[in-house]
Protein backbone atom coordinates (compact mmCIF):
# COMPACT_ATOMS: atom_id res chain seq x y z
CA UNK A 1 0.00 0.00 0.00
CA UNK A 2 1.62 3.40 -1.06
CA UNK A 3 1.07 6.42 1.42
CA UNK A 4 0.88 10.15 0.90
CA UNK A 5 3.91 11.43 2.87
CA UNK A 6 3.52 15.02 4.45
CA UNK A 7 6.59 17.45 4.80
CA UNK A 8 6.32 20.06 6.38
CA UNK A 9 9.09 22.55 4.96
CA UNK A 10 9.77 25.41 7.73
CA UNK A 11 12.74 27.89 8.68
CA UNK A 12 14.75 30.20 6.17
CA UNK A 13 12.96 32.14 3.47
CA UNK A 14 15.74 34.07 1.21
CA UNK A 15 16.66 30.85 -0.84
CA UNK A 16 15.45 28.73 -3.27
CA UNK A 17 15.81 25.57 -0.80
CA UNK A 18 12.02 24.42 -0.46
CA UNK A 19 12.01 24.33 -4.65
CA UNK A 20 14.97 22.15 -4.63
CA UNK A 21 13.85 20.18 -1.92
CA UNK A 22 10.41 20.03 -4.16
CA UNK A 23 12.35 19.60 -7.23
CA UNK A 24 14.42 16.16 -6.38
CA UNK A 25 11.20 14.52 -5.01
CA UNK A 26 9.07 14.67 -7.75
CA UNK A 27 12.71 13.14 -9.99
CA UNK A 28 12.64 10.71 -7.34
CA UNK A 29 8.83 9.58 -8.31
CA UNK A 30 8.31 10.57 -4.00
CA UNK A 31 4.63 10.43 -3.52
CA UNK A 32 5.18 13.55 -1.78
CA UNK A 33 2.56 16.59 -0.70
CA UNK A 34 5.12 19.49 0.79
CA UNK A 35 3.51 22.39 2.17
CA UNK A 36 4.97 25.17 4.29
CA UNK A 37 4.51 28.64 6.29
CA UNK A 38 3.39 31.88 4.78
CA UNK A 39 6.75 32.60 3.03
CA UNK A 40 6.17 35.81 2.11
CA UNK A 41 7.23 37.98 4.45
CA UNK A 42 5.71 41.07 4.20
CA UNK A 43 1.60 38.99 3.92
CA UNK A 44 3.27 36.73 7.24
CA UNK A 45 3.80 40.01 9.25
CA UNK A 46 0.56 41.60 8.31
CA UNK A 47 -2.09 39.11 7.95
CA UNK A 48 -3.08 39.90 11.71
CA UNK A 49 -3.49 43.71 11.19
CA UNK A 50 -4.93 43.23 7.74
CA UNK A 51 -8.00 41.03 8.89
CA UNK A 52 -8.66 42.16 12.74
CA UNK A 53 -7.40 46.00 12.33
CA UNK A 54 -4.01 48.00 12.60
CA UNK A 55 -2.10 48.65 15.84
CA UNK A 56 -0.30 51.66 17.17
CA UNK A 57 1.99 49.53 18.82
CA UNK A 58 4.30 47.35 16.78
CA UNK A 59 3.91 44.66 19.44
CA UNK A 60 0.32 44.31 19.12
CA UNK A 61 1.40 44.19 15.40
CA UNK A 62 3.51 41.31 15.47
CA UNK A 63 1.19 39.76 18.39
CA UNK A 64 -1.79 39.40 15.90
CA UNK A 65 0.02 38.08 12.59
CA UNK A 66 2.27 35.99 15.00
CA UNK A 67 -1.02 34.13 16.40
CA UNK A 68 -2.54 34.19 13.51
CA UNK A 69 0.29 32.15 11.20
CA UNK A 70 0.53 30.39 14.32
CA UNK A 71 -2.67 28.73 13.24
CA UNK A 72 -1.42 27.16 10.47
CA UNK A 73 2.14 26.49 11.42
CA UNK A 74 0.53 24.11 14.72
CA UNK A 75 -2.14 22.85 12.45
CA UNK A 76 0.67 21.62 9.10
CA UNK A 77 3.31 20.25 11.95
CA UNK A 78 0.55 18.12 13.68
CA UNK A 79 -0.78 16.63 10.05
CA UNK A 80 3.18 16.61 9.17
CA UNK A 81 4.64 12.81 8.92
CA UNK A 82 7.97 14.66 8.53
CA UNK A 83 9.49 18.52 9.11
CA UNK A 84 12.07 19.87 7.31
CA UNK A 85 13.80 22.82 9.14
CA UNK A 86 16.15 25.12 7.34
CA UNK A 87 18.18 27.67 9.45
CA UNK A 88 20.12 30.08 7.27
CA UNK A 89 23.31 32.02 8.19
CA UNK A 90 22.07 35.55 7.43
CA UNK A 91 18.72 35.67 9.21
CA UNK A 92 17.61 34.28 13.09
CA UNK A 93 15.01 32.09 12.33
CA UNK A 94 13.85 32.32 15.89
CA UNK A 95 10.17 30.65 14.48
CA UNK A 96 12.08 28.00 12.94
CA UNK A 97 13.11 26.80 16.01
CA UNK A 98 10.04 27.30 17.86
CA UNK A 99 8.80 24.91 15.20
CA UNK A 100 11.62 22.36 15.94
CA UNK A 101 10.73 22.63 19.03
CA UNK A 102 6.78 22.32 18.91
CA UNK A 103 7.44 19.25 16.43
CA UNK A 104 10.12 17.43 18.82
CA UNK A 105 7.54 18.08 21.49
CA UNK A 106 4.86 15.83 19.24
CA UNK A 107 7.20 13.34 18.53
CA UNK A 108 7.78 13.97 15.05
CA UNK A 109 10.45 12.96 12.76
CA UNK A 110 13.02 16.27 12.11
CA UNK A 111 15.23 16.80 9.73
CA UNK A 112 17.63 20.21 10.38
CA UNK A 113 18.85 21.62 7.28
CA UNK A 114 21.71 23.79 7.63
CA UNK A 115 25.70 24.89 6.54
CA UNK A 116 28.48 23.27 8.70
CA UNK A 117 29.16 26.85 10.22
CA UNK A 118 25.95 26.86 12.38
CA UNK A 119 26.63 23.24 13.79
CA UNK A 120 27.58 24.46 17.02
CA UNK A 121 24.82 27.47 17.68
CA UNK A 122 21.84 24.97 16.52
CA UNK A 123 23.74 21.45 18.71
CA UNK A 124 20.67 21.37 21.31
CA UNK A 125 18.31 21.72 18.13
CA UNK A 126 19.76 19.38 15.96
CA UNK A 127 20.00 17.04 19.50
CA UNK A 128 16.60 16.43 18.74
CA UNK A 129 16.56 15.46 15.43
CA UNK A 130 16.58 12.41 13.55
CA UNK A 131 19.04 13.86 10.47
CA UNK A 132 21.09 16.66 10.08
CA UNK A 133 21.58 17.94 6.84
CA UNK A 134 24.02 20.39 4.71
CA UNK A 135 22.43 20.21 1.54
CA UNK A 136 19.25 20.04 0.32
CA UNK A 137 20.00 16.76 -1.93
CA UNK A 138 21.03 15.16 1.06
CA UNK A 139 17.02 15.32 2.15
CA UNK A 140 15.56 14.35 -0.76
CA UNK A 141 17.76 11.33 -0.65
CA UNK A 142 16.74 10.71 2.69
CA UNK A 143 13.39 11.43 2.37
CA UNK A 144 14.04 8.82 -0.94
CA UNK A 145 15.18 6.17 1.74
CA UNK A 146 12.18 6.18 3.98
CA UNK A 147 9.55 6.32 1.23
CA UNK A 148 11.09 4.24 -1.14
CA UNK A 149 13.82 2.16 0.32
CA UNK A 150 16.38 3.61 -2.11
Amino acid sequence: MSKQWVVYLCGEIHTDWREQISNGAQQAGLDIDFVSPVTDHAKSDDCGVAILGAEENNFWHDHKGAKINAIRTRTLIESADVVVVRFGDKYRQWNAAFDAGYAAALGKSIITLHDPELTHALKEVDGATQAVCETPEQVVRILAYVIKQT
